[in-house]
């Protein structure tokens, strides 16, 4: 049995190593219309060999922490469900409720951090939710009960669902619901005799698809009027050339007009958050109202992409200053908006990078002393996953994954 913190030992990865490849990362090539893509999933496989504990947790071995988070507890449990992998689904929440919510559901939020404390000792380190994996999780459980026929599960995601409108959501004056990015620290009042007030947001937070779904979970909760607030967030916050920052703040003056303004402390670049805001929306489905809107606002960093070869790290959002390199996950997310407008060089240069990427982080040499990067290949379990045709978003946000039209075997939990 592995330590907490520890990654694969070297018999383990030996183990592992050798379906990995040979299955061959270069699978990922199938077409998105493969009769086959439903069953099975070798970038999933190799996600759960290399990051994913046999206890149901995610670890990230590239910080002093060795952490974990309820983003990537979140994110694996969506992958599950796609992977059609109920065993491991069913452990890696049995994890995040034991370890981040204290063993309970009810009048709980996931703490967003945890991991090797400055004591010694394995634990939260920072209690506060993060409110983008508490809608994910809420999102994987609702559509676990539907797809696994699993009542369980949805009365679960209620439950949490309701914490998270008591907590998390604010009415914006001048705009309207919206989703803090967690429970405390988010809204700031000016020290007198300055009167206004100030919400600080994160647009990577609103994936459209999901709110739909939510909206059909709580019908009478913010979540469809949500949809057109996340608009209109982006409307401004991406002026004036369609580049998304990481945050910024919504501030209302003692008039009570409101708008899009600077982060006070991270100001308006957009970059390791931004970067998902492209995906969610270029994996609409056909027929969403809101995308003929939206695809154009985040016009910046595609054409960006497309012109030079390769996503830019870092982008300054009002002056179109661009910086650095974005890591393959980043090429990874931009595949789905690429797809989506019908950009094919752009969306074969961007695979063929994802692909080598991939390939170099699995490599025996690479992953035998270094952890492959976690963030990188859930972007990539995203975007090759999503064009691969693994999974789709239904007009109401259902979760369609391939293996409910295509014959397959359930994935065991043998590791």
């Amino acid at each position: 049995m592995t330590a907490p913190g520890d990654p694969p030992s070297a018999l383990r990865r030996q183990l592992f190593l050798a379906p990995l490849l040979s299955a061959g990362v270069a699978v990922h090539a199938a077409s998105p219309a493969s009769a086959s893509a439903g069953c099975d999933w070798p970038l999933w496989r190799s996600f759960v060999q290399w990051l994913l504990q046999p206890d149901g947790r995610v670890l990230d071995a590239s910080t002093p922490q060795k952490h974990s988070s309820s983003e990537s507890q979140s994110y694996a449990m969506f992958f599950a469900l796609v992977a059609n992998d109920r065993p491991r689904f069913d452990s890696i929440w049995r994890w995040t409720v034991d370890n981040l919510m204290g063993g309970r559901i009810d009048g709980r939020l996931p703490a967003w951090f945890w991991g090797l404390a400055p004591d010694g000792a394995w634990r939260v380190i920072d209690d506060n939710s993060a409110s983008d994996a508490d809608l994910w999780i809420v999102y994987a459980l609702h559509e676990a009960a539907r797809l696994w026929r699993a009542p369980e599960y949805a009365r679960q995601a209620r439950t949490l669902l309701a914490e998270v409108e008591r907590r998390e959501v604010a009415d914006l004056p001048g705009l309207g619901p919206m989703l803090l990015p967690g429970e405390r620290g988010f809204v700031h009042a000016d020290k007198p005799p300055a009167t206004g007030r100030s919400w600080h947001l994160n647009p990577s937070y609103l994936p459209v698809q999901q709110l739909r779904c939510l909206a059909t979970i709580s019908p009478q909760g913010p979540w469809a009027a949500m949809v057109d607030t996340t608009v209109a967030l982006l409307r401004q916050a991406t002026a004036p050339a369609g580049f998304v920052p990481d945050w910024t703040a919504w501030a209302v003056d003692g008039s009570g007009r409101g708008a899009v303004v600077p982060h006070p402390t991270k100001g308006d670049t957009g970059s390791y958050d931004a970067i998902r805001t492209y995906l969610w929306a270029g994996m609409l489905p056909r027929g969403e109202p809101v995308a003929a809107k939206l695809l154009p606002l985040l016009r910046g960093l595609p054409a960006q992409t497309a012109e030079t070869g390769v996503p830019v790290e870092k982008v300054v959002v009002s002056t179109g200053q661009v910086s650095g390199t974005g890591s393959f996950g980043f090429s990874a997310a931009l595949l789905p908006y690429f797809q989506t407008t019908g950009q094919s060089a752009a969306l074969a240069a961007q695979r063929r990078r994802v692909e080598d990427g991939l390939r170099q982080a699995f490599a025996p040499e690479t992953a035998a002393t270094r952890q492959p990067p976690y963030y990188d290949v859930m972007l990539s379990l995203f975007g090759l996953g999503w064009l691969e045709g693994r999974y789709r978003f239904a007009r109401n946000g259902a979760l369609e994954p391939a293996w409910k039209t295509t014959p397959c075997r359930a994935s065991s939990s043998t590791r």
